[in-house]
């Protein structure tokens, strides 16, 4: 019975790097498609987030008037932490919606269904890695130019990747018989889940220290402070206990992903006579 469940929660993986050339052209006709029809196209991609940045920059800096955070500029602690946040949202938002948006592929029987979520998390990627570019550049302009620790973001955007996909398959499933659940997505987990992350605001010098450690259990918050550490703080992710942080985020992630892959599994039969 175990080796079944095993074999259930690796094919998922395997099927990936066997169709990941289908993946990636679906992935870049999805990344495409989304702004097909608007004068702009594909700029539209960049610039929602471009101006989200620049909005909490505006309202923290300007009008609150935060010039620091510790030791660095708020503007550099802002956008390193909405980089790997928005794509989070972006992966957890299209693949949650995957087989809905691709329902005419899921309701064709020699289709690989199985690597639906992990295209539209790929087309948020492409999107993501624009982004990386232009926090690295902004941060060598305000005296913080790449170093060794910056390769560190090879492993963090990793983690992101691992475990929006894991949460994308759950949801992804679940979505196309409760259709609810993107809203339920967008309010409770997007919207509340940038300030609990967190994202605009110091947890760890704001917060006493038993709620700081019930904040940490957000996984995402891992990813938020990696990116820091690999940017501005040049720490290394065995530094500072953060290997115990570590540990408990790819337990997290791995039960996530093998949880999201059997749900799939279970409920695949069942999605072509919904949809």
């Amino acid at each position: 019975m175990n080796n079944t469940n095993a074999k259930k929660n690796t094919s998922i993986p395997v099927q990936l790097i066997k169709n990941r050339k289908m993946a990636l052209t679906l992935a870049k006709n999805d990344f495409k498609t989304k702004y097909a029809g608007s004068y702009l196209g594909i700029l539209w991609a960049f610039i929602q987030p471009v101006v989200t940045i620049l909005v909490y920059w505006f309202i923290f800096s300007v009008g609150f008037r935060t010039g620091r955070t510790g030791e660095h500029p708020y503007v550099l602690v802002i956008v390193t932490g909405l980089v790997p946040w928005f794509f989070f949202s972006d992966g957890l938002n299209g693949g949650t919606n995957a087989l809905i948006d691709y329902n005419y592929l899921v309701k064709k029987v020699v289709f690989n269904i199985d690597i639906l979520p992990f295209v539209k998390v790929l087309s948020a990627f492409f999107v993501h890695l624009f982004f990386i570019a232009v926090a690295l550049v902004l941060c060598a302009c305000m005296g913080y130019p790449p170093t060794l620790y910056t390769l560190q973001l090879v492993y963090y955007i990793l983690c992101n990747m691992v475990l929006v996909l894991g949460i994308t398959y759950l949801t992804s499933a679940i979505i196309v018989f409760f259709r609810d659940l993107g809203q339920f997505i967008n309010v409770f987990v997007l919207q509340i889940g940038i300030w609990v992350t967190p994202i605009m605001w110091d947890a760890k010098t704001m917060l006493p220290p038993s709620l700081y450690r019930i904040f940490k259990l957000n996984p995402v918050y891992y990813i938020v402070c990696g990116f820091r550490d690999s940017i501005l703080n040049h720490k290394w992710l065995w530094e500072d206990g953060t290997l115990k942080w570590t540990i408990y985020f790819w337990i997290f992630t791995l039960l996530m992903f093998c949880i999201g892959v059997r749900i799939f599994r279970k409920l695949k039969v069942h999605f072509a006579d919904v949809l």
